[in-house]
C-alpha cells in the first residue's frame, strides 16, 4: 500500500486535491484535523483530558467541547496550545496508524495523510512520499477572505505564521502548483501517481 501525505498552507486548496485523489484514483483520505475534531467528542479519548485542561466551563448544554472557546484561548496563551497539541497529537497520530493499518489489511493501493502541521509533527514518518500544495499568497488570501470571512490582514496573518514556501519545497518529495487551473492540478496529480510507478 501506497502512502502519501498532502500539505500546504492555509488556503492552498488541499481538500481539492484530496477530493480528486479520493475521486480519481479510489485512494482512502485522512484528515488529521477532523480526527482531532472527533477525539474530542464525548466518549473519545481526548475528551477527559480536554475538559481537565479548560475546564468544565468549556462544554456546551449537549455535553460537547466548545472548540471556539478553546481557539480562543490558545490563539492568546501559547503554553495553552502547547499542552491541547500534547493531548490532541499523539492521539491523533495513533489513530491514523490504526486506520492505515485497517486499509492495508483491506488490500487498499492509495491511502492519503493530510494535516496542517505535517512537517511539524513529523507525519513524513510514515508516509512513503509528501506532496505539497503550492498556491501564490494572493490567491490563497482571496481565498480565505472568501470562504472564511477573513480580512485581508487576518488571512495574511495566518499564513505569515505557517511554515514558508521555501521549508515546504525542502522537505517534500512533490509539488502540486494549485493556482486555480483545476484541469492542470488534475494533470498534475495523473504525474505524481504516475511518477512513482516509474521510479
Amino acid at each position: 500500500m501506497r502512502v502519501i501525505g498532502v500539505t500546504g498552507g492555509v488556503g492552498a486548496g488541499k481538500s481539492t486535491v484530496l477530493g480528486i485523489l479520493e475521486e480519481d484514483f479510489q485512494a482512502y483520505v485522512i484528515q488529521a484535523d477532523q480526527l482531532g475534531h472527533i477525539l474530542m467528542e464525548p466518549g473519545e479519548e481526548c475528551y477527559d483530558a480536554v475538559i481537565a485542561l479548560f475546564g468544565k466551563e468549556i462544554i456546551k448544554k449537549d455535553k460537547t467541547i466548545d472548540r471556539r472557546r478553546i481557539s480562543d484561548v490558545v490563539f492568546t496563551d501559547k503554553d495553552m496550545l502547547l499542552k491541547l497539541n500534547g493531548i490532541i497529537h499523539p492521539a491523533v497520530k495513533q489513530r491514523i496508524l490504526d486506520l492505515l493499518g485497517e486499509q492495508k489489511e483491506a488490500g487498499r493501493e492509495i491511502c492519503v495523510v493530510e494535516a496542517a502541521l505535517f512537517l511539524e509533527e513529523n507525519y513524513q514518518e510514515f508516509c512513503d512520499e509528501v506532496w505539497y500544495v503550492y498556491t501564490e499568497e494572493e490567491i490563497r488570501i482571496r481565498r480565505l477572505m472568501e470562504s472564511r470571512g477573513y480580512s485581508r490582514e487576518k488571512s495574511l496573518g495566518i499564513i505569515r505564521n505557517q511554515v514558508s514556501d521555501q521549508v515546504f519545497r525542502e522537505h517534500t518529495d512533490y509539488v502540486i502548483e494549485n493556482n486555480g487551473d483545476l484541469k492542470g492540478t488534475r494533470r498534475q496529480i495523473r504525474e505524481g501517481i504516475e511518477r512513482n510507478e516509474t521510479l
